[in-house]
């Protein structure tokens, strides 16, 4: 009887740790739950996917920076403009997606993202009604850069002279953010109707959308779900001149596919940018208890073309780059010599933050980053950060301009930021628990098969103890007198 329960233990120790061998090796319960996922992250009507993608539940804010000008005048002569940042000035940002309609059986799904703001004060130093910013006159800027050179630019010098208008100006944050009437744009709306006589850097940008978005449902392949294939009817840009600088890649960056890992890249489009851009693993982390890996702008996406030929299709027009870690947007901002970067020049050439007293690039407040749960693909923290610049120079033509010097000149910059929220951190957090514990089942077995090994071994030497031990009889003489 002792026998067949050492071999029974035996065997069963031996089972258990052939059967949890096998299980890691094939990955069985991780593959399960791999396809649980899968399967979850589809945008069907009436799932949680695609309520928590309809309408994001984390809140969202946008921080707004100012750079004020404290010596013009100076400028004017040729001296490196001297700058102050003011702010930030925060809004609370709603974006629903609304007229959303299912296409192509539910592979595809076409949604607008319209997006409103309304003041935080808690939140913010200053208010944007009453603080008052001297910075680049953008209107007068881009209208010197049109006329010059033209039969219409005798007669924008005339309108500057008349209103007194100059390379700098004085306005309230609250204007420059959402518009005001220019006398200027006003004038030359009269002449050409296509020029908006309001100027604000997000002039009627506050309730409205951006355009139609076609995004891919994940259906047919988890690695789509909420891709972009079409923006504004199209499945391409036209502003720039080569066909991959077109390309309209990666999803809105508000999600991403599940089961990410660190060795890919993320690709994700923006219409402020007015390109795709891409993402690489930074760090490992987390956020409210759940495991993230960072993903950061890669160097390469905005380097010079000496380090990245292909940047060369983003030089409009060819081959006029400004140089590593600025975006001539010109093309796409109605002739505006508006030109994107990182806050303070962040990770820019030198030259940039050098020729602009008052740049002061840190990592920690001027990087874009996403805080990516790499099992869900779901957006636990992420901060898109972007400068508005004004490119100015001298015009022998235009007085206004002075003896200035050629300058990428910094606006604003802003700071787009969402954190989960609690009850989206615990629920996800639950989640991952259940996950956890099925992946590992194959441990609890190895566990229960070390313990039956355990006893396997304690009884053996057992019996091989009390074997040893001789009896009276056995230890007697094998002859006796």
């Amino acid at each position: 009887m002792k026998s067949l329960c050492l071999v029974t233990v035996g065997v069963l120790a031996m089972t258990l740790l052939i059967a949890s061998i096998s299980l890691l090796v094939a990955h069985v319960f991780q593959t399960v739950v791999d396809l649980q996922v899968k399967q979850g992250t589809v945008l069907k009507n009436g799932t949680e996917t695609f309520e928590a993608w309809e309408d994001p539940p984390p809140p969202v804010y946008m921080q707004f920076y100012f750079f004020n000008v404290t010596n013009p005048l100076e400028v004017l002569q040729g001296a490196s403009p001297l700058v102050e940042e003011r702010g930030p000035y925060t809004y609370r940002e709603y974006r629903p997606r609304v007229h959303i309609q299912f296409l192509d059986n539910g592979t595809k799904v076409s949604a607008l993202n319209p997006k409103t703001y309304v003041f935080e004060p808690e939140k913010s130093v200053g208010d944007p009604e009453v603080d008052l910013i001297r910075t680049i006159n953008i209107p007068a800027v881009t209208a010197m850069e049109w006329t010059r050179s033209t039969p219409l630019q005798f007669a924008t010098e005339v309108l500057l002279l008349l209103y007194q208008e100059s390379v700098f100006t004085v306005r309230s944050v609250h204007q420059l953010l959402w518009g005001y009437k220019d006398r200027l744009l006003s004038t030359i709306h009269v002449l050409h109707p296509e020029i908006d006589p309001v100027f604000g850097l997000f002039s009627k940008m506050n309730g409205t959308d951006d355009g139609e978005y076609v995004f891919l449902s994940g259906e047919t392949n988890y690695l789509n779900f909420s891709r972009i294939v079409e923006w504004k009817g199209k499945e391409s840009l036209n502003w720039w001149t080569t066909e991959a600088c077109n390309m309209i890649n990666g999803t809105d960056g508000t999600s991403f596919h599940p089961l990410i890992s660190k060795d890919e890249k993320i690709y994700i489009f923006s219409s402020d940018f007015c390109r795709s851009l891409f993402l690489v693993y930074d760090s490992s982390g987390a956020v409210a208890g759940v495991p993230t890996f960072r993903f950061v702008p890669s160097s390469m996406v905005f380097a010079n073309t000496s380090v990245n030929p292909a940047n060369a299709g983003f030089c409009v027009p060819a081959g006029n780059c400004p140089g590593t870690g600025v975006l001539n947007v010109s093309v796409c901002k109605q002739g505006a010599p508006i030109f994107l970067s990182a806050p303070h020049f962040y990770q820019a050439d030198p030259k940039f933050v050098e020729d602009i007293e008052g740049m002061h690039p840190r990592k920690e407040y001027h990087e874009t980053f996403l805080d990516i749960n790499p099992l869900t693909g779901l957006v636990m923290r992420a901060a898109k950060r972007m400068q508005v610049n004004v490119h100015v120079r001298k015009l022998p033509e235009f007085l206004e301009t002075g003896n200035i010097r050629t300058l990428i000149f910094p606006v604003m910059y802003l700071n787009e930021s969402v954190l989960i929220d609690e009850a989206s951190a615990s629920k996800l957090r639950h989640v991952l628990l259940e996950a956890s514990v099925l992946t590992g089942i194959p441990f609890v077995i190895m566990a229960l098969g070390i313990a039956f090994g355990v006893v396997f071994v304690v009884l053996v030497c057992r019996s091989r103890g009390i074997s040893e031990e001789s009896t009276e009889e056995e230890r007697s003489p094998l002859i006796r007198t």
